[in-house]
């Protein structure tokens, strides 16, 4: 059977009473250049698409059917609910069809019947209270791929992947050790050579302390762990820069001297990259044998049922599915 013309995106709607679902409606309105398959509840889509005024025509998904997507429809693999959604109040009946839905687009990758899985924002907190240990999206999928992954946020202008992700301040400088960030590099120097198709990649490497130690007067981990990592894996011919002092790594003239940014810590750099583009930003997990993307946002409750949530986050995560899909293939032809 020919290959589809345009790439096939597995879509999950997060949770239930989020603002997930009506995302989800929004983007099938867009003329995108992808054939879109959510996984979710039929139903839940409908009253998505009622609240938010919109007519989308709801397929059922047949995976042998390759012919392209017409405007204003959607493919749909149904998923049921655990219980009827009330927007805005999350219910843990449903934490079994939330983490369903994410189990079939991990397979439904894996297995290649997608081309990359774009998520809508989920409730962990919900998840947790049904009795589920769950920590997110990255997690689960880097277990169902048994694979090391690496968080990494990106817009047009710039990108940022992470050391360590959701740590108390506290807890992170003793995460910053040696090991961790020769593993973090090596998957993030890869990534950007196989999703990227940069050849030779440009790694802006932050350092942990003001002024990045100050040369030991603020700080020791600059010296005795961080340069001394960079140090081997520029032997190993990686094209690394810093640590950098925080401060001034995102102003103009330093951006043109790198291709990506690694910080040591979550609010290190990502204020910088919300603040410029918030709503082009993108959550893209590094170091899976397959494309995933989401929404930089949670699950706006207070926003949801009300059919105004705004979809620019999605949308642009669905089109960096779509140019890393689409030179993934052209790559492989």
């Amino acid at each position: 059977m020919d290959a589809p013309a345009h790439p096939r995106l597995a879509l999950t709607a997060g949770e239930p009473a989020g603002v997930g679902p009506e995302l989800l409606i929004r983007l099938a309105a867009t003329p995108l250049a992808a054939d879109l398959v959510a996984l979710t509840d039929r139903g839940l889509l409908e009253r998505a698409a009622a609240r938010c005024k919109t007519s989308i025509r709801l397929i059922d998904d047949d995976r042998d059917d390759r012919r392209p997507r017409e405007p204003g429809t959607l493919r749909v693999r149904h998923v049921p609910l655990g219980a009827e959604e009330r927007p805005g109040q999350p219910d843990p009946r449903n934490a079994g069809h939330v983490l369903a839905t994410l189990a079939e687009a991990a397979d439904g990758c894996l297995g290649g019947r997608y081309a990359a899985v774009v998520t809508a924002p989920l409730q962990k907190s919900s998840i947790n209270e049904a009795g589920i240990p769950f920590s997110g999206h990255t997690e689960f999928f880097a277990e169902s791929a048994r694979a090391e992954v690496v968080m990494m946020l990106a817009s047009p202008e710039l990108r940022v992947a992470l050391a360590t992700t959701h740590l108390p301040l506290s807890a992170v400088p003793a995460a910053i050790t040696g090991e961790r960030l020769k593993r973090v590099l090596r998957i993030v120097h890869a990534e950007l050579q196989s999703k990227f198709r940069i050849a030779r990649p440009r790694i802006a490497v932050l350092g942990l302390n003001p002024h990045a130690g100050e040369g030991g007067h603020l700080g020791r981990e600059e010296i005795d762990v961080i340069m001394p990592t960079l140090d081997a894996l520029r032997a190993d011919g990686m094209q690394l820069l810093g640590p950098l002092p925080a401060d001034t790594a995102f102003v103009p003239a330093q951006r043109e001297r790198y291709d990506a940014v690694l910080a040591m810590y979550h609010d290190q750099a990502l204020p910088v990259l919300k603040s410029e583009a918030f709503d082009r930003t993108v959550n893209l997990t590094l170091g899976l044998p397959f494309i995933r993307t989401s929404v930089d946002h949670g699950t706006a409750l207070d926003l949801a049922g009300s059919g105004r949530a705004d979809p620019a986050s999605l949308i642009a995560a669905a089109q960096l599915a779509i140019r890393l899909a689409s030179a993934s293939s052209a790559h492989t032809a």
